[in-house]
Parts: structure tokens; sequence; C-alpha cells
């Protein structure tokens, strides 16, 4: 059922670094519960930060204000959720303080709680397409305009803190998809865990669909394992 699990502090949010609010997203939880209460959830494996007004990829480049974007001016630790291609939603993370049009795009999640719904909402089986990239992972966890501007300290959205990540698993490089902002475009500002199998990219690489599999159950036993270490630690 709707289970909170030790949810991220504001002051998690509302530091200043959008680089270091990305990296540190990665082995996060976010959980989306359904309409019945059930948790819905992924790991968050990928991400991509966005700093305006300077960053010539963010949506608030230069201060650009829309009734879209108005939601990157809003208290870190707010979601951004917007429509893509037609087709498409993408979820965000607002950080900094307000009026600081800083945000993280969460690119792809390592499926945990409530697959089935994911598979049926999806119309995929396959665990590593679930939730493989900023489309598919709204589309498996039910996200959409209707979520832009809610608190990630409420009950309809959040992030839990996870088992985190250890510097030494963390890759960085390009964002996805930005050519147009020249320069920008190059600075390695997309982040993700070295070893998921489910990172967004990665997967035209990933070989044969068995061997991703086993390298897929292998990963979330590993880090459900390292979870449980911790929590031990912690109690």
């Amino acid at each position: 059922m709707n289970g909170r699990r030790a949810i991220l502090a504001r002051a998690f949010y509302l530091r200043d670094d959008v680089l270091e609010v990305a990296r540190d997203l990665l082995g996060r939880v976010l959980v989306v519960p359904s309409r019945s209460g059930r948790r819905v959830a992924g790991i968050i494996v990928e991400t991509e930060a966005y700093r305006g007004p300077q960053d010539r990829a963010s949506h608030a480049y230069l201060g650009r204000r829309t009734e879209r974007t108005e939601t990157m001016y809003a208290l870190g630790g707010t979601a951004y959720v917007y429509f893509v291609y037609g087709m498409h939603h993408q979820f965000n993370v607002v950080t900094n303080a307000v009026e600081t049009p800083h945000a993280v795009l969460v690119r792809a999640l390592a499926p945990v709680e409530g697959i089935d719904l994911m598979r049926r909402r999806r119309g995929k089986r396959e665990l590593l397409d679930l939730a493989s990239g900023p489309g598919k992972l709204c589309a498996a966890l039910g996200l959409d305009r209707g979520f832009d501007r809610e608190d990630l300290r409420g009950d309809r959205v959040w992030i839990e803190a996870g088992t985190g990540v250890r510097a030494s698993e963390i890759a960085s490089g390009p964002r996805v998809g930005i050519d147009y902002a020249g320069a920008w475009a190059r600075r390695p500002w997309r982040f993700w865990i070295r070893d998921s199998p489910h990172v967004s990219v990665r997967l035209a690489h990933a070989g044969r669909a068995g061997a991703a599999r086993r390298a897929s159950s292998d990963w979330r036993r590993r880090t459900a394992g390292a979870g449980m270490a911790r929590a031990r630690q912690r109690a």
C-alpha cells in the first residue's frame, strides 16, 4: 500500500549546485502510488542537470518564462512535468531557491515495485524496456501533466533516500538530444550509475536479451542487498 520510507528532506533539493543534486539523486527511489494506494517505484539510475538561466539547453534560458516553464522557478523539491514531441511526458525535479530555475531531468529508472502495473501501462514485458528513458518511465509510473508543480514531500509523488551511490559508481557525459545548445551540449551534465543495465542510451549496446535480463536481476539484487545492509547499520 501507500507506505512512505525515509522521504528526502527539503534541504536535499534546496542546495545551490544542481550538478551535485543530479548526482545525489542516483540510487534514490522515485515513488508514484497508484489510485488504489499501491506503491509503483523505481531506483533512479540516470539524470541530467539543467542550470538556467545561463544554460542554453534549459527551458529557462535567458530567464524565459511561459505557462509551462513557470514551474522551474518554484521552490526546490517541486515536480516539473511537461509534454514533448506530442507524445511523451518528462519528469524533472526542481532544485535551489524560489526564482532560481534549476532542474534535474530523471532519465531512467530500475523498476522495483509495481512492475506488473508498469508492464500493463507500457504494453511491454521486457524489464529493461519499462523505464529506460524519460518518456518510458513517465508512462510506466503514470506521470503526466497533472503532476506538474506537485510537492515532492507530498502524497502523490515523492523520492525516498534509497541506498545512495558511491562516487566511484557514477559515470558522466554530455546530455542527450540538445545539439542546438552549442558548447553547452558538450558539458558532462548527464550522470548515470555505471553498471546499471537500465540506463537509457546504453540499451542499444546491451547485447542479447537473456544476458541483459540476468544483468538486470543481478544489479537489482546487489542494490537491494546493499540497502538492507545499510538499514541494519542505521538500526
